[in-house]
């Protein structure tokens, strides 16, 4: 399948045609989550779309290898120097061993991908079992001139770096400007500059989470992991590296410098970054204590919620924006979502129900030729899930004329529909039904029946006979069952 995929490369600022330094393989990094706590919709974002990246490429046809960190040691997110670690905070609190908050939350966490239904990564390598790697990034580093060693911790001489090279090409930042706009030297730092970042740091003595090294005795810098797990697993030059556009500086910008300082040139190809998840304008985060957790969105049980919503829901909602839009959270967006995911739900299922005519309408027969390439095309532009989705709410529309006998449709132009509709519903968006085998089973019986009883309401108001089309459909709202005159035809369904 030739399909001419265009991404967004944040490093240009402009869509590049994909084109894999390792075709047919393709190594993709994403920064996971610091496992201190609960997942939130924040976390969410990234999962899903880099999720939606990961099922295309392999649709087309690509040999990924998907690379997905888990951070179990979180010193210094955030903060390129300063700051309790997290992790070993909660442990102290809690009375256990920071290993245990670490893998309850990553269990936590995978729960949460699974109900999201996230494809599992590739490899997913967690910082503590790669600290031997980020010392010897570290040593090459040090060796080539663009670190130093103070008092036992060892520190990026970002000055020295953007003389032979540039820091900022990432964020777009001017290093002199960020110069004059951080803190002013107090005499008794142990960096040269306050733009330095940390790439090994001494571990004082209440510290938990510590390990031998050249230097001291220490934790690295939060920048190293990544750079050090993503060369382990994907090379020296590998294709995507992607997260929220929260890490673009300074933790990407630090991951650049990095890769340069150590090896000569710069390590990833594409950079993609998705847009941020707000609440009331603000970025939902754990930091800003705004946050969400998604089993309170699964369960409903948060003061900001009218409601719990389904992880389908959360995933649909999600899509409905571009990966490089703000999504603003509000129970009114997800109601929403919720009723889009079920219209689009519906649609699929209500296939089954339509009556096959030995030929086409000349507008159905366009419409669903045109279907698949003109998802394709939004899928190849920088991955327009919202167009996909509104071209697949298109194929909703016409399956209920289909339904109302206002259109036609061949066997085979009816089977072309319903396998577009399961391909970019199910394979590469990620949804899939929540109703249980044995709802399935039921309304499938039940469908039989309403569909024998609503073509006897149809023949009653082609008749004119309004008294027996009103009476069929109070029968049916009293036996639990809601039938709806539309625009676009006749739906029901089964109340729960």
């Amino acid at each position: 399948m030739e399909q001419n995929f265009l991404i967004y490369n944040t490093l240009t600022r402009h869509k590049e045609l994909f084109k894999p330094l390792h075709a047919p393989n393709v190594g993709m990094y994403v920064c996971g989550p610091t496992v201190y706590g609960d997942a939130h919709l924040g976390h969410a974002r990234p999962a899903i779309t880099f999720d939606i990246l990961f099922r295309y490429l392999k649709h087309q046809g690509y040999k990924v290898r998907y690379v997905r960190n888990i951070t179990d040691v979180g010193h210094l997110e955030h903060d390129a120097d300063e700051g309790d670690d997290k992790i070993e905070k909660k442990a102290r609190l809690e009375q256990l061993e920071p290993m245990e908050i670490a893998q309850y939350y990553t269990n936590r966490y995978h729960d949460a991908m699974e109900a999201l239904n996230v494809l599992p990564p590739s490899i997913e390598p967690h910082a503590t079992g790669h600290i031997i790697e980020q010392e010897e990034l570290v040593k090459e580093i040090l060796a080539n001139g663009y670190a130093y060693e103070s008092n036992g911790s060892v520190y990026f001489d970002v000055v020295k770096y953007d003389k032979d090279h540039k820091y900022g090409i990432l964020s777009g930042r001017n290093l002199t400007d960020m110069i004059n706009n951080s803190r002013e030297l107090n005499g008794v730092s142990e960096k040269h500059n306050q733009v330095d970042f940390a790439l090994w740091k001494k571990a004082q003595p209440e510290h938990i989470m510590r390990w031998p090294s050249p230097w001291s005795v220490g934790f690295p810098g939060w920048h190293c992991e990544c750079t050090a797990m993503g060369r382990k697993y994907l090379g020296s030059h590998f294709d995507i590296h992607g997260g929220g556009m929260d890490l673009v500086f300074p933790h990407h910008e630090c991951e650049i410098a990095q890769a340069v300082a150590s090896q000569g040139d710069q390590m990833v190809h594409y950079w993609m970054h998705n847009n941020m998840i707000t609440i009331n304008g603000q970025k939902m985060g754990k930091s800003l204590g705004n946050f969400i957790t998604l089993e309170q969105f699964f369960t409903g049980n948060h003061e900001s919620l009218t409601q719990a919503y389904s992880p389908m829901t959360i995933r649909f909602f999600i899509l409905s924006a571009h990966y490089r839009g703000t999504v603003d959270f509000s129970n009114e967006a997800l109601i929403a979502a919720q009723k889009g995911y079920e219209r689009l739900m519906n649609g699929i299922s209500d296939i089954d129900r339509i009556q096959v005519s030995k030929e086409c309408d000349a507008e159905t027969d366009k419409f669903v030729k045109a279907l698949r390439q003109r998802c394709y095309d939004a899928m190849n532009d920088d991955l327009q899930t919202p167009l996909v989705i509104s071209y697949l709410f298109e194929a909703c529309h016409l399956i209920n004329n289909l339904l109302d006998h206002k259109a036609q449709i061949c066997a085979e132009c009816l089977k072309e529909l319903s396998e577009t509709m399961n391909l970019f519903a199910f394979d590469l968006l990620g949804l899939k039904s929540e109703k249980g085998a044995n709802n399935d089973a039921r309304e499938e019986a039940y469908g039989k029946v309403v569909d024998m009883v609503l073509q006897l309401r149809t023949k009653a108001k082609t008749d004119k006979d309004w008294a027996t089309s009103d009476q069929i459909r109070d029968a049916l709202a009293n036996a639990g069952f809601e039938v709806k005159d539309t625009k676009d035809g006749v739906t029901w369904k089964l109340n729960k």
